[in-house]
């Protein structure tokens, strides 16, 4: 069996009317969390009970809600009133120079430049800011500065690498190279050794079993002329 309709009036006993009050200010608030995630809008919900509490959600901020509240609404009267637009522009322009004023207050103040009329509470939270900027630098630096050591770490490791190929190439060269020169120097010797072997002794004989030692032979006078040298004698 389904619920009955219920009256949309007052509700007289102020006891069922605090307790729908509740429930339905609780339902109303999911409805708009429920409405500015599901649709992505902006959502600002202000509520005020009968005894002048304040309830309210925003999806963003209730200030910015009412800001852009305020600015639609004075775009729509500009569009109906020439005067309106002019009071527009002109206190959007008092806005914009405030704020580059208070910005540039700030910013001497961040130097350590007008520090007058400030209260110790002022200063020590300007203070804070300060080493709060601070520290922020000193991480980003600290960052950097880590980012680039690691970075030439790994370039350094690179480099050892490739170093630690060339030197194994290099080795392996000379030692080809080696390899080479003792083929080379063994087929010199070799032919030195076969050339020696057939070259003739002349006017000379082998002594023992040194081929470099050799026997020099002397050459007398031939009998004829002995013969000769005794006939004359006896003439």
């Amino acid at each position: 069996m389904g619920r009955g309709k219920i009256v949309i009036r007052r509700i007289d006993n102020s006891t069922s009317r605090q307790v729908t009050f509740s429930k339905r200010r609780k339902g109303l608030i999911k409805k708009a969390k429920e409405l500015a995630i599901l649709c992505d809008a902006e959502v600002g919900l202000m509520i005020y009970s009968s005894t002048g509490k304040l309830y309210e959600y925003a999806s963003t901020s209730m200030k910015s809600v009412i800001e852009r509240y305020n600015i639609s609404k004075e775009a729509h009267q500009q569009r109906t009133n020439p005067e309106s637009e002019v009071k527009f522009w002109q206190r959007e322009a008092e806005i914009l120079r405030q704020q580059i004023q208070n910005l540039q207050e700030n910013h001497r103040q961040l130097m350590g430049e007008q520090l007058y009329g400030l209260s110790v509470r002022n200063l020590q939270d300007l203070e804070n800011q300060l080493e709060m900027s601070l520290q922020g630098v000193r991480m980003k630096k600290e960052q950097i500065l880590t980012d680039e050591i690691q970075e030439l770490n790994r370039k350094g490791n690179i480099i050892h690498q490739e170093n630690v190929e060339l030197y194994k190439k290099v080795n392996l060269i000379q030692q080809e190279n080696t390899q080479l020169c003792k083929k080379v120097y063994d087929t010199a010797d070799m032919a030195t050794t076969s050339k020696n072997a057939f070259v003739p002794l002349p006017y000379g004989i082998h002594a023992g079993g040194d081929p470099y030692a050799f026997i020099q032979l002397q050459l007398s006078q031939p009998e004829q002329e002995a013969c000769e040298t005794s006939g004359s004698a006896t003439k």
